[in-house]
């Protein structure tokens, strides 16, 4: 069994979630490797937007007669968009992401795709979120990897080194082949529930002591183990780091801002993690796209802003970034039923403490086209690995299988 489908599979019975039940063996033998000492080191916060995200109508070329030539119905009017400058200009959603990028801290990526670009929401996304564009035998994800590299020489096996927050299975991008990764759909769930029959446990017990012992007499099962020893760990930290905090702004009520105000709830507690993934889902926009794609950029935009003012009164913010990624684009032209289909390249936000915010790159031609999408000029390999070589210090060859050239935005 790879790992990748033992992980979804674990996650759907609550060994990763803990929305089940732990057997009191673990739980005993694995309590004393919660870590009491406070991680102080930078932390990344990755939100997918699923469903392939229309950056035309987010990153709007208002100065671009062939942008409203192309989108009668669902162009944004001119009058309406968040100017940068007198060609670019965000979503009137997004003016919590246009007061990041006033105040120096958000890059907008432009033009970010890869080679041969895969219009199906499975493989591209698993393209995205292996960061492997050659091959279908695809195991593990690019943060995965990274966190094998990064505690290939840790001394302890109980290192949670991110959480997948608000989501029901491990995406890809965390899923490793060393290092188990939990997923809190919401801290008040993620704990440890106490079993109802002692026969059940006493039974329990003896499986995990009598077949977990040796991982060179089973490999899968030994890796169970460190699952559930890292699921147990977890619980139990959570409890602790979050008990006294207090949000220093109002979060907004929808899934996504509740999830962020996790995410800070778990920072500001000094919890573990040097990773976050957090996904909101939608943007699949076929048909009558302004409506829900404006929502969804609103939840958003509202959700980070919310984030990062919160991190500023906890004089926490230089120590995250954040970026945001989605499987593909949309095609330039709208379709029939004011929405657009599968495209290629699109931007990306980076939202960095180090004051590397603006425009990165020029935006794609909306004439020179490749079957009515735009062209990408940015490999999205590029970001990840300024993302690992520039923020996490965690050489990126060895992650991504080669060099790509970094980009200005830490």
């Amino acid at each position: 069994m790879f790992r990748r489908s033992f992980l979804k599979q674990a996650a759907g019975v609550g060994i990763v979630s803990l929305s089940g039940i732990a057997p009191s063996f673990l739980t005993r033998a694995f309590a004393t490797d919660v870590r009491n000492s406070p991680t102080k080191g930078r932390i990344l916060v990755l939100v997918q937007m699923a469903g392939g995200n229309d950056g035309l109508n987010t990153v709007i070329p208002h100065g671009d007669a062939e942008y409203y030539k192309a989108r009668p119905g669902i162009g944004i009017p001119k009058q309406n968009v968040l100017k940068i400058d007198e060609h670019l200009g965000l979503n009137p959603q997004l003016a919590g992401l246009k007061e990041l990028y006033d105040e120096g801290s958000l890059a907008i990526v432009q033009g970010v795709g890869y080679p041969n670009p895969n219009r199906s929401h499975f493989r591209s996304m698993d393209i995205w979120e292996s960061a492997n564009v050659k091959t279908d035998s695809i195991e593990t994800g690019w943060l995965g990897r990274a966190f094998d590299e990064k505690l290939k020489n840790a001394k302890s096996s109980a290192e949670i080194p991110a959480l997948a927050v608000g989501m029901e299975r491990t995406p890809l991008s965390l899923v490793s082949r060393k290092t188990a990764i939990p997923t809190v759909r919401d801290i008040s769930s993620f704990k440890l529930k106490r079993m109802q029959s002692a026969q059940r446990e006493k039974v329990f017990d003896t499986i995990f002591a009598s077949r977990l012992a040796s991982e060179t007499e089973n490999p899968e099962l030994a890796f169970l183990k460190q699952t559930s020893k890292t699921s147990l760990v977890a619980a139990q930290k959570l409890q602790e780091v979050t008990a006294n905090y207090k949000p220093a702004v109002p979060y907004p009520a929808h899934r996504l801002g509740q999830q962020f105000k996790t995410v800070a709830q778990l920072i500001a507690g000094e919890f573990s993690s040097r990773c976050y993934f957090l996904s909101l889902g939608g943007f699949d926009t076929h048909s009558k796209q302004q409506g829900a794609q404006q929502a969804l950029l609103g939840e958003l935009s509202t959700g980070i802003h919310a984030f990062f003012a919160d991190l500023k009164k906890h004089k926490l913010q230089d120590r995250v970034l954040l970026a945001t990624f989605s499987e593909f684009g949309r095609r330039v032209g709208e379709n029939a039923s004011l929405g657009t289909d599968h495209g290629a390249a699109a931007p990306m936000f980076v939202v960095s403490p180090n004051g590397k915010g603006g425009l990165i790159g020029k935006h794609p031609s909306l004439t020179d086209l490749t079957r009515g999408d735009l062209k990408h000029h940015t490999d999205f390999r590029s970001v990840y690995a300024t993302i690992l070589e520039k923020w996490m210090e965690i050489p990126s060859s060895k992650i991504l299988g080669q060099k790509f050239p970094m980009i200005d935005f830490v």
